[in-house]
């Protein structure tokens, strides 16, 4: 996975695959999936994303731990 963020532009990029997009759907203003020809999602596309995220140019990642399963 990779996040860009093109601070000319204002656009956040969050790429999950290196994929070919064969489709991309506008789920809101602003706000776009690209997909691959088997319907995987390869990106997200922010526009104005200075408008919906509080610090586009910072980028704080969590893994959460595995739960241990219950014996």
């Amino acid at each position: 996975m990779k996040i860009i963020y093109d601070s000319e532009t204002d656009i956040l990029n969050i790429i999950f695959r290196e994929d070919k997009i064969s489709e991309s759907d506008e789920i809101k203003e602003g706000i776009i999936v690209d997909y691959s020809k088997e319907g995987k999602i390869v990106s997200i596309e922010i526009l104005d994303a200075s408008e919906h995220i509080t610090e586009p140019q910072g980028i704080f990642y969590e893994l959460k731990p595995k739960e241990k399963a219950i014996a």
